[in-house]
């Protein structure tokens, strides 16, 4: 029977080296990354090229088999394995598990050789994203010691048994498909169903490959309320003997995604409203261990969500395992994203079939992703027949599911990108990256009524904070307070539209985006619920809980927010009981109620003051206190900046570079003065674009496709939007801001 050996022990890593012979080196365990630091502390400098990793198996030590196989189940972004010296098995595509039989190289000590590379290419997926691509061998590496006779471990490194379950009122089939290879006349499968307790249900012996189960009074999976797993053994059997194994969870559910009533699980409306997820976290990078898994997988059952959108690529086995055992309702997806490349076709097809094949068990994953903003530069026929082509292989592959993209704002409504999958999601920021939070809703609304046939979702949405903290929060400040903010405004707009099949906050953690150079800590992307190292949970994570999450809980916002200068300040509480009551220095100043779960009181900021909460059972407490003068903590100082708005000279009645791009256009001469501007950074993306290595982990912008993406980028304020420039490897000098600051104070601002 089939033995598991974990390798995770002491491998010697060599950086920046594909030298399989070299003894030197330093010992590490996996899984590991070499871009644990450098992966998020700005300047999209981290390292990417190749690295090796060397083992040496003693024959002694491994289990007698007829076969063995390494299995790499992370090695980002590709991989050669080499045994005894040579050169076995090449793999692109840095998400998936893949094996490679290393049988006949076995010998009394074999050495062991994998070189992973991380580097820029135009094959492989992602290349253009704005996430750090880690480098390394980030995941469990095993040696699995099989039978001649055994369960396939070659098909796109799959588990070997496919799970279908029909369900037909209150019972189901559960068709059971398995790959194997090598077997012989004597040998035939025994084939079992376990209920959740472990107990035999029912059992088949027989020489096909492919068999069907009946099972009556089925117990369905049925999301967070009841995520019921049965589990299916398949063992290869000779006579008494078993020569081979493979198990699988398994869950009986039916859904629909109905364009007016949303997603249906077992014939009931199950709204999904829920996160997005990264696996990476602070000095950790994507090195994740168990525990790193659960404790994510925990906090995201606390804020409620019903769903979560694994992005934006295949995540670790044991995630997957997680929410089915939780009952989240999940989004799997490929990295194909941002930049379409026509090089590129052969790898979205491999990676899409790794991704469904080896996933196909999961009853949490309803929904297969295409891309992600694959047509933010436009949508061309090759872009559009990849598209085909991976929707045809997904379909072909798994006739339960259905396909899905992540549309980016710009990807106009009548685009035929839209027509290929069987729902679709957008990627929307109204309020942070353009436009104001009231837009959301509407335009939702607006695509519902032009194509009332086609369900719409909402992939991504969400705004940064870090801690910096107002009494006035404005779009692009980056303070916790306009977070907490703008996702009120979202919760109210996108909850209430039963006809959004699902929604995805952007994202539930802070994640590594190195080439990031904004919100006064670089190299991060701060639009999390909770920060990077899991330590923080943002006022906006509470919002959420308030209206997902069926827990008992009161909630003041602005903890952080200490020192404040007005005379009376606005303290929001979010709460999910019907009524919150609140005490001033032991003292009630009254009760509110809140259909909306955000309860604002106005308290009076005299000296040293404690704040109170109190709903039902529960309480929270905070602490104000009454200060002269701003305290300049609370205020955003860029890291690294060339220019703080602070220092910028900004005369009455003109335009700075503190001013918002799209109010500057409102002006005749403030259009000359982009266009000149335009110009200047086209020729600063071109001469970037010979650094080759930094091009392709950052994005490319072309400004001249207008449309939704000038009136994206006309929510930043000339000196955000150059700060951001740096993820394009676009930077300016101080003498050059000062020069175009000094060009807009001669620009009058219209009068209105």
């Amino acid at each position: 029977m089939r033995q598991i050996i974990n390798l995770n022990e002491n491998w010697l890593f060599k950086k920046d080296s594909s030298d399989i012979k070299a003894l030197d080196g330093a010992f590490v365990n996996l899984p590991h990354t070499w871009n644990a630091e450098d992966g998020h502390d700005g300047g999209n400098d981290y390292f990417r090229g190749s690295c090796t990793y060397r083992k040496t198996l003693k024959k002694a030590e491994l289990p007698t088999a007829d076969l063995y196989y390494i299995e790499i189940c992370g090695a980002n972004s590709s991989a050669d394995v080499y045994v005894g010296g040579e050169k076995l098995a090449h793999h692109d595509g840095g998400y998936s598990t893949w094996r490679v039989n290393i049988t006949d190289h076995i010998k009394d000590e074999t050495d062991i050789a994998v070189v992973v590379d991380n580097s820029a290419n135009e094959t492989v997926y992602p290349q253009m994203a704005d996430f750090t691509f880690y480098g390394g061998l980030y995941r469990n590496v095993n040696l699995i010691a099989v039978n001649k006779a055994h369960f396939d471990l070659e098909y796109y490194g799959a588990p070997g048994l496919m799970i279908t379950p029909t369900v037909e009122g209150k019972n189901a089939e559960v068709e059971v498909e398995v790959f194997a290879t090598e077997l012989t006349a004597d040998q035939k499968f025994i084939y079992a169903l376990y209920d959740k307790e472990e107990n035999e249900i029912a059992k088949i012996e027989s020489t096909d490959k492919k068999v069907t189960f009946e099972l009556a009074d089925v117990h369905l999976w049925n999301g967070r309320k009841d995520p019921y797993l049965y589990c299916c053994e398949v063992e290869i059997v000779e006579g008494d003997t078993v020569l081979d194994n493979v198990c699988s969870r398994f869950g009986c559910r039916t859904f629909k995604i109905d364009p007016d009533n949303g997603f249906i699980l077992n014939g009931e409306e199950y709204p999904l409203r829920g996160v997005s997820r990264h696996q990476d976290r602070l000095g950790v990078g994507n090195a994740l261990l168990p525990e790193h898994h659960e404790e994510d997988i925990d906090l995201i059952m606390e804020v409620g969500a019903t769903t979560i959108r694994l992005a934006h690529y295949q995540h670790d086995q044991y995630f997957y395992d997680l929410c089915d055992e939780k009952g989240l309702v999940i989004w799997a997806e490929i990295p194909y994203i941002s930049k379409h490349m026509p090089t590129g076709r052969e790898n979205t097809d491999s990676q899409m079939k790794e991704l469904v094949a080896q996933n196909y068990n999961h009853p949490s994953i309803v929904v297969w992703g295409l891309s992600n903003e694959i047509s933010i530069g436009g949508s061309t026929e090759d872009l559009l027949e990849n598209h085909r082509i991976l929707n045809d292989l997904v379909h072909e592959m798994d006739k339960t599911r259905l396909t899905t993209i992540a549309a980016v704002s710009m990807c106009k409504m009548d685009d035929p990108y839209l027509l290929i999958p069987d729902v679709v999601s957008y990627n929307h920021y109204f309020g942070w990256y353009g436009g104001d939070t009231s837009m959301n809703g509407p335009w939702f609304d607006k695509f519902h009524a032009m194509h009332p046939t086609i369900p719409i979702g909402c992939s991504e949405y969400g705004c940064e904070a870090l801690n910096w903290h107002t009494s006035n929060p404005r779009q692009g400040d980056y303070t916790e307070e306009y977070q907490a903010y703008y996702h009120e405004e979202l919760i109210k707009q996108l909850f209430t539209r039963k006809y959004m099949w699902a929604t995805h906050v952007w994202n539930m953690f802070d994640f590594g985006a190195d080439a990031r150079a904004e919100g006064g800590e670089n190299g991060q992307n701060h639009k999390g619920l909770v920060t990077m190292d899991r330590k923080y949970k943002k006022d906006s994570f509470y919002a959420y809980k308030a209206w997902l999450s069926d827990d008992p809980f009161v909630h003041i916002c602005g903890k952080r927010y200490v020192d404040r200068v007005e005379d009376v300040t606005k303290v929001t509480v979010y709460s999910n009981q019907p009524e919150v009551e609140l005490f001033v220095n032991g003292e009630s100043i009254g009760k509110k109620s809140a259909p909306d779960h955000f309860f604002y009181f106005d308290v009076p900021n005299v000296g040293d003051t404690n704040i109170k909460a109190v709903a039902g059972d529960c309480t929270d407490e905070s602490t104000i206190r009454k200060v002269e003068e701003m305290n300049m903590d609370y205020v955003l100082v860029e890291k690294g900046a060339v220019l703080n708005w602070f220092d910028i000279n900004a005369p009455e009645g003109r335009f700075s570079l503190n001013d918002k791009l799209g109010d500057i256009m409102k002006s005749k001469r403030g259009k000359l003065w982009f266009v000149r501007f335009g110009l200047k950074i086209k020729k600063k993306m071109d001469a970037g674009k010979k650094d080759k290595d930094k091009k392709s982990g950052g994005f490319e912008v072309d400004l001249s496709s207008g449309g939704g993406l000038m009136e994206m980028m006309g929510g930043f304020t000339v000196l955000r939007l150059t700060s951001m420039m740096g993820m394009m490897n676009v930077s300016f000098t101080k003498e050059e801001l000062l020069k175009l600051n000094r060009q807009l104070n001669r620009i009058k601002k219209p009068v209105k």
